[in-house]
C-alpha cells in the first residue's frame, strides 16, 4: 500500500477489527473502495489511503465484524407472518392467544381465514391447545395457526370441518392428528397432518410473498445479516424472489433451499433442475435442495435411536418418524449430488442424523467427493458416534444455538421424554468443533429470533437470553467467543458457498461488515446479546445504518 494508491470510498478505523481470517487476527482500520476491502491493517498504514471524499467512520472502541449470513432461516415465510395473524411476541399464556387471535380476526373482517402462527407449545398442557379455545376467538371463519416450530397447527372446529376430519379420519403416514379422550380431532395436528387443513387455506399471491420478503429483508439486514439460506422455497416463493431480484430490490446474498416434496419423489428432479436455472438471479442462487427427515422432540416425531419415554417415564415404543425410507434418501441424495446440487437436510434426532450422513456417505462412493458442501441442521441429539463423521464425510454442522439452554421447552417438553443418556448428547457444538466439523450458524426465523448476537451468547453460556441466571445448559458443549462468531461468518459463508467473496475481513473480498455498538469481547461491556448492529454493509453500500453511528464519525 503507497502514498500514489487510489483514496478509498470509506475508511473505519478507531476500534477492533474482527477479521475472522484464517488465523483469526484482529486489526486496526479497513478501507472500502469501489465495493471491495482495499486495506485492512493498522490505522496508520491504512490512513494514506483517506482522501478529500473518503468516509472516515470512527469505530470509538466498538467492534467490525464481517456480515453476518445465516444459514437455516425462512424469510419468505417469516415476511408473510408479519402481515398475519402473528403471535410471537405475544404473552405465552391460553388467554393472551385467544384475545390476540380475536383482535386480529376482529379487524380483518373479509379475511375468509384467519392465518398465523408462533404460538408457544409449553403455552398448553402437553403442547397441544383445543379447538374450543380457537372457536371462542374465530367462531364464523376457519382459522389455521401454526406453533413457532411449525411442526403442529392449531385449527378451529370450522377448519376441521372444511376439511372433512373426524374421529373416523386416519392418521397421514407422516403426521398425528391429536385427539381427545373420545377420539374427536382435539384441534392440534403434528407436522404432515397439517397438510389435510392446509391445502384449503387461500394461498398468498406472488405479489404478497414479494412484499412480505421485502420486510424480512429489512429485519435481517437491521441484524446486520448480509446472507441467507431460505431452508423452504416452493415455487411460489421462488417466484417472488426472482421478481424482487429482477426489479433490484435483492440487495442481501439469498440461497434458495428448494424445498424437497416427499410424496414426489424422483419424479421431481427435474423440476428443481429447472428452478435452479431461472432461480439464478443477481444475489439469488438455487442450487440447494431442502429435504426433511423428521419432526421435532416435543411431539414425539424427531427420529430417534431409542425409544421415547411415556409420562410415567416407562419407553412408549415410539422412535419417532422419517419421512423418507433410508434407501430411497439415499438414492435421492446420490442423484442430487450427481446434479451438482447442495443438499440442505432437517436432521434433529439422532436417527435422523445418521441417516443423513449415512446418504451423504452413499453419494460419495457413488459420485466420489464433491464441493456439494451438504449439510445437517438442527442437530438437537447426535449419537457420539456420528460426531465424528461430519469431517471425513465433508458434512457441514449447522446448528441454532438460541435453543442450546434450560428453557421451558426443554424443560417442560423436552427432558422428560427423552432417556438421560440421550438427553445428555443435545445440541454437541463443542464436541463437532472438537471433531474436525465445519459448524455453520442458523436461526430458523420465525422459530426463534433471527439475532445473531443473542444466538452467539447462548452458544458461549448455554443460558437463555430470558433468564440468564440459570444454571447453563451441558456446559461442556459451550462454544469460545471467536469459534460461535465464526460460525455466523466464514462458517455460513463457506456452507453458502460465498466464502471467496464474504465471511472475513481480507484485501479482495467484498465490503459486507458490520459494526456493533460495543467491544462484544470486553465481557465488562454487558451481555453479549444486549449489543446491538449499528451499521450494515453490503458490497460497501449501507443497507441499514443507525444514528449512533455517528458518534465520533465524520
Amino acid at each position: 500500500m503507497y502514498a500514489q494508491d487510489p483514496a478509498a470510498d470509506l475508511v473505519l478505523t478507531g476500534g477492533p477489527v474482527v477479521t475472522m481470517d484464517a488465523v483469526r487476527r484482529t486489526a486496526e482500520a479497513v478501507a472500502v473502495r469501489d465495493g471491495r476491502i482495499v486495506a485492512v491493517g493498522r490505522a496508520a498504514d491504512v490512513a494514506r489511503l483517506v482522501g478529500p471524499s473518503t468516509r472516515r467512520i470512527d469505530l470509538a472502541g466498538r467492534t467490525l465484524l464481517p456480515g453476518f449470513q445465516d444459514a437455516h432461516v425462512h424469510p419468505v415465510k417469516g415476511g408473510i407472518g408479519m402481515l398475519q395473524c402473528a403471535l410471537h411476541d405475544v404473552p405465552r399464556t391460553p388467554v393472551a392467544y385467544v384475545d390476540a387471535i380475536r383482535t386480529y380476526a376482529t379487524a380483518h373482517p373479509t379475511d375468509p381465514w384467519i392465518v398465523g402462527g408462533g404460538w408457544h407449545m409449553p403455552a398448553f398442557p402437553g403442547g397441544t391447545p383445543t379447538r374450543s379455545a380457537l372457536d371462542e376467538a374465530v367462531p364464523d371463519r376457519p382459522a389455521f395457526l401454526t406453533n413457532r416450530d411449525v411442526h403442529g397447527a392449531w385449527v378451529n372446529s370450522r377448519a376441521l370441518e372444511i376439511a372433512g376430519i373426524d374421529r373416523d379420519t386416519a392418521d397421514p403416514p407422516d403426521g398425528r392428528i391429536e385427539r381427545d379422550a373420545d377420539g374427536e380431532p382435539s384441534g392440534t395436528l403434528h407436522e404432515g397432518a397439517m397438510d389435510l387443513v392446509e391445502r384449503h387455506v387461500p394461498e398468498p399471491t406472488v405479489e404478497d410473498l414479494a412484499r412480505g420478503l421485502l420486510l424480512a429483508q429489512a429485519y435481517l439486514q437491521g441484524l446486520g445479516i448480509t446472507a441467507w439460506q431460505d431452508a423452504w422455497v416452493t415455487p411460489p416463493d421462488l417466484a417472488a424472489y426472482r421478481l424482487i431480484a429482477e426489479r433490484g430490490g435483492l440487495t442481501s446474498r439469498a440461497i434458495a433451499c428448494l424445498w424437497w416434496d416427499r410424496a414426489r419423489g424422483d419424479a421431481q428432479v427435474d423440476d428443481l433442475v429447472e428452478m435452479r436455472r431461472i432461480g439464478t438471479v443477481g444475489r439469488l442462487r438455487a442450487g440447494t435442495v431442502k429435504i426433511m427427515l423428521d419432526g421435532i422432540v416435543e411431539n414425539f416425531t424427531a427420529a430417534t435411536l431409542v425409544d421415547y419415554l411415556g409420562p410415567d417415564g416407562l419407553p412408549t415404543g415410539n422412535r419417532g418418524m422419517s419421512f423418507l425410507e433410508p434407501r430411497d434418501l439415499k438414492r435421492h441424495v446420490t442423484r442430487l449430488d450427481a446434479l451438482g446440487f447442495q443438499v440442505h437436510f432437517h436432521a434433529l434426532g439422532d436417527r435422523a442424523v445418521r441417516e443423513a450422513l449415512d446418504a451423504i456417505e452413499a453419494a460419495r462412493i457413488a459420485n466420489g467427493p464433491s464441493d456439494g458442501r451438504h449439510h445437517l441442521a438442527h442437530l438437537q441429539i447426535v449419537d457420539p458416534a456420528d460426531v465424528a463423521r461430519f469431517r471425513p464425510l465433508g458434512a457441514v454442522a449447522t446448528m441454532q444455538p438460541y435453543w442450546a439452554c434450560g428453557d421451558d421447552q426443554m424443560v417442560e417438553l423436552t427432558i422428560p421424554f427423552l432417556r438421560p443418556d440421550r438427553a445428555a448428547l443435545q445440541y454437541p457444538f463443542r464436541s463437532l468443533h472438537r471433531a474436525g466439523a465445519m459448524l455453520a450458524g442458523g436461526s430458523d426465523w420465525t422459530v426463534s429470533t433471527p439475532n445473531v448476537l443473542q444466538e452467539v451468547e447462548v452458544a458461549v453460556d448455554r443460558v437463555s437470553v430470558k433468564h440468564r441466571a440459570a444454571a447453563p445448559f451441558l456446559p461442556g458443549e459451550a462454544l469460545d467467543l471467536p469459534d460461535a462468531l465464526a460460525a455466523f461468518t466464514m462458517g455460513s459463508a463457506y456452507v453458502n458457498h460465498l466464502d471467496v467473496a464474504t465471511g472475513s475481513i481480507e484485501v479482495g473480498k467484498d465490503a459486507d461488515l458490520v459494526v456493533l455498538d460495543r467491544d462484544v469481547f470486553d465481557r465488562g461491556a454487558g451481555p453479549i446479546g444486549d449489543a446491538r448492529v449499528i451499521l450494515t454493509l453490503i458490497a460497501g453500500t449501507a443497507v441499514h445504518e443507525d444514528a449512533a453511528l455517528e458518534v465520533g464519525s465524520r
